[in-house]
């Protein structure tokens, strides 16, 4: 009975394993299908080149550049705004607060990876964006600063919350050799366990920047939907994922080039998320390989 209980579950086990292969390899399939055929009528070099992305207009241009500057646009205000806080959060968790006070906030804090998006998108779109346009007039009233900035509050507990499990899981005999040597809890906390725990750090930042980057109903509705190749944070942009919904309302025929047009530019998400997380995986195994 016992030897059946272990064939099942281990079936079961690779069974889920299986699943997931095929459902990876489903939809790099449906991708790069559609995009073939959207490849076959548009050049991919005017793809990759042309500044301007008017898929829907009557003179037509397909610059992937237009979409992916805001793309990166957002994702940037969003890291620089995330990380600093978020690891200054898991910092005072990890090594000033009581035991009390961690386990009290943290489960608080992981509470805003709970809010749905599309009331973070209202937030920054009612309350973020006037505050700001207070400070600076000639903001626009869809801007990608206040999109990233909220997408920053958003992101703020995968890079906590992670990174204080890394800094919580460093050796208690490691703390106790840096007070030994003199050290301060500042000096300790800055050079001893922050690079020890630097792997799973980076783990958090690069989970964080996919999630930024994947980040649909923030930019939608807070960014605005005029894509333009800029990094000027102030004007409206449009990200791939935003574009993405535009097109899947059902107002674009389905299987016409426009139509089309959202496959080349989820494929085009997809490899540079996949190229982030392969040059992520590098360095954290360089880390790794460093301080271990």
């Amino acid at each position: 009975m016992r030897k059946i209980k272990e064939f099942v579950i281990e079936k079961l086990l690779l069974s889920s394993a299986l699943i997931t292969i095929a459902i990876t390899i489903g939809i790099i399939l449906v991708l790069s299908i559609e995009a073939f055929y959207f490849f076959s009528e548009v050049s991919i070099l005017d793809f990759l080149t042309d500044t301007e992305w008017t898929p829907l207009f009557t003179n037509k241009h397909f610059g992937i550049m237009a979409l992916l500057s805001g793309t990166l646009l957002t994702t940037f205000i969003a890291i620089a705004f995330a990380v600093p806080v978020g690891l200054s959060i898991s910092i005072y968790l990890s090594e000033y607060a009581p035991k009390s006070f961690r386990k009290t906030i943290k489960p608080l804090l992981e509470l805003l990876a709970a809010v749905p998006t599309v009331v973070y998108g209202f937030f920054a779109l009612m309350v973020v964006t006037p505050f700001l346009q207070g400070i600076f007039p000639e903001l626009s009233g869809f801007n990608a600063l206040s999109a990233g900035l909220v997408m920053g509050v958003m992101i703020i507990p995968y890079i906590s919350s992670l990174s204080e499990d890394a800094l919580h899981a460093v050796p208690y005999s490691l703390r106790e050799a840096s007070y030994g040597m003199g050290s301060t809890r500042l000096q300790n906390s800055f050079r001893v366990i922050v690079p020890a725990a630097s792997s799973g750090i980076i783990v958090s930042i690069i989970l964080a920047i996919s999630r930024a980057i994947g980040e649909t109903m923030i930019v939608a509705i807070a960014a605005g939907q005029q894509p333009r190749l800029t990094f000027d944070p102030t004007v409206p942009v449009e990200t791939i994922t935003s574009y993405i919904v535009q097109v899947s309302l059902g107002d674009v025929q389905h299987g016409s080039l426009e139509y089309r047009t959202i496959f080349a530019a989820g494929i085009t998400l997809f490899v540079f998320t996949f190229l982030l997380n392969t040059l992520s995986h590098k360095m954290r195994k360089k880390f790794r390989e460093k301080y271990e």
